[in-house]
């Protein structure tokens, strides 16, 4: 039923009556009862002559969800550059005396948030190991540090919440991050039934502890599987049954402590390139480390993430969480951020948030126009307007990496968050947006040319909606929006 629904609705802008207008379309869409106690909030603005073609409530504050990325990204490029790439050290803590080292080594992380992904840097941890052997270093004589202290701050965006950690979407935001800081957990039946199912963990090195009391039942029987991790806790709690004979299903689980399953790969990288280490692994977070290293460290190896804009494009298409939080953070991080010296603590979430406020202030948007606490979505305390969001993207296409920023947004009908949506109509491949999910609240923001090809520049905000049975999808009411904006002729 709500495949049909949605259909009909896409279908109702495919073709619309010369007779109305657009106003009067989109009133008429967002005025039916079903969202009689939702909140909408609409801005679309030409980017050919900066008019307004509409607007609903476009200055009333509401949750933007992932579409807060379009924040994070302008503040890194503007403060980062899109050529900018994060270097991952090793840090000699002593002397290097005939091929050993006497003193700590230090593994130092600055927020590249690709380490051991697909084609980038997988294998980050031989290549600094094989660097290190390439000075002849044979032995360490002292520990192995891995250090996170970088980023000043919790794990955690501010915000987010507790229900959320366990997931990959929430994966903890480290200096040191690797395998985008999450695990694959998959429950295999035993042969019999009664039996202990088994649970395996890739990587096997991520720091978690598995009770496992998950039973195997009989076949054709429905599973009943339960993960749970407390937050801060090590322990993977994993209970339930799963049916004798049923395909292994897996989960994707976030890492308890990103900085110590990257100190347990490096460890094994050096003794795989046969270099000795005499101490044990030390993991070092804010704020013990606070940002600070040994006066006499030097650098004795370092990988480079790929370009900033690459990671853009990579985090918007996805809408990677970790990647946009990590960017964030590497914002607030950088002594390239323009603020003054702090005259008490500040986290380096914070100081990217007040760059952040400082570069919309040049945009033209007002601080009472965008509350924002951290740089992915998850929060639902972060808030901003319809009109803040395009003005952002007026600002943004106007930018030198203008092009950059609209080919790494999601395109409809064609690949990353929109890739299943809007097919068949006039906004597959056309409009290049931002999406925003939660729960109770769906949004759009980018770009899209109107069927007599002006350029504009819009936000769909849903907020507080709860569809009731049957109703088309929350993505499906939005996305009719957007359709309806590029089947727009010069003459509506």
């Amino acid at each position: 039923m709500s495949v049909l629904l949605m259909a009909v609705s896409l279908a109702a802008t495919a073709a619309p009556p010369a007779t109305t207008t657009l106003a009067a379309r989109i009133d008429a869409h967002i005025g039916t009862p079903r969202f009689a106690a939702a909140d909408w909030g609409i801005a679309v603005v030409s980017l050919d002559d900066g008019r307004t073609l509409y607007a609903h409530r476009a200055d009333h504050l509401m949750q933007p969800a992932s579409t807060t990325k379009l924040f994070t990204a302008a503040l890194a490029l503007s403060t980062l550059g899109a050529d900018y790439r994060m270097p991952t050290r090793l840090l000699a803590g002593g002397a290097i005396v005939n091929g050993r080292l006497d003193g700590p080594l230090i593994l130092y992380g600055m927020g590249d948030p690709t380490l051991g992904t697909a084609n980038t840097n997988a294998d980050w941890a031989d290549q600094l190991a094989g660097q290190l052997a390439a000075r002849g270093v044979r032995r360490v004589h002292g520990n192995v540090i891995a250090d996170d202290s970088y980023f000043r701050g919790p794990l955690t965006g501010s915000g987010w919440e507790a229900g959320d950690l366990q997931s990959a979407f929430a994966a903890p935001a480290s200096a040191l991050s690797v395998n985008e800081n999450s695990v694959r957990v998959t429950v295999t039946p035993a042969a019999r039934v009664g039996q202990l199912a088994r649970v395996t963990l890739d990587p096997a090195d991520a720091g978690l502890q598995v009770e496992n009391t998950l039973l195997t039942i009989p076949a054709r029987t429905p599973d009943d599987i339960s993960l749970y991790r407390a937050p801060g806790a090590t322990t993977l709690q994993a209970f339930g049954s799963v049916a004798l004979g049923a395909t292994p299903p897996h989960y994707k689980l976030s890492l308890p402590d990103p900085a110590a399953s990257a100190g347990t790969q490096l460890l094994q990288a050096l003794r795989h390139r046969h270099i000795q280490v005499d101490g044990k692994l030390l993991v070092r977070h804010w704020p013990q480390g606070d940002g600070s290293l040994p006066a006499d460290a030097s650098i004795v190896a370092e990988v480079f993430s790929p370009p900033l804009g690459e990671i853009l494009h990579r985090g918007l298409k996805r809408s990677q969480n970790l990647y946009l939080q990590n960017l964030l953070l590497a914002a607030g991080a950088s002594p390239l951020a323009d603020a003054p010296a702090p005259s008490a603590f500040v986290s380096s979430e914070q100081r990217a948030i007040e760059a952040l406020h400082r570069l919309l202030d040049k945009i033209g948007i007002p601080p009472s126009a965008s509350a924002l606490v951290e740089g992915s979505g998850l929060a639902r305390r972060d808030l901003t307007t319809p009109n803040a969001l395009v003005r952002l993207l007026v600002y943004l296409a106007a930018q030198p990496q203008a092009a950059l920023l609209r080919e790494s947004l999601p395109i409809a009908g064609v690949d990353g968050s929109l890739i299943w949506r809007m097919r068949g109509t006039a906004a597959q491949g056309n409009v290049h947006a931002k999406t925003g999910s939660m729960a109770y609240v769906q949004c759009l923001a980018g770009y899209v040319t109107t069927a007599s090809g002006e350029r504009l520049a819009f936000a769909i905000m849903l907020n507080n909606y709860v569809p009731a049975s049957g109703a088309p999808r929350p993505s499906a009411e939005v996305d009719a929006i957007a359709v309806m904006l590029a089947n727009l002729t010069g003459g509506d």
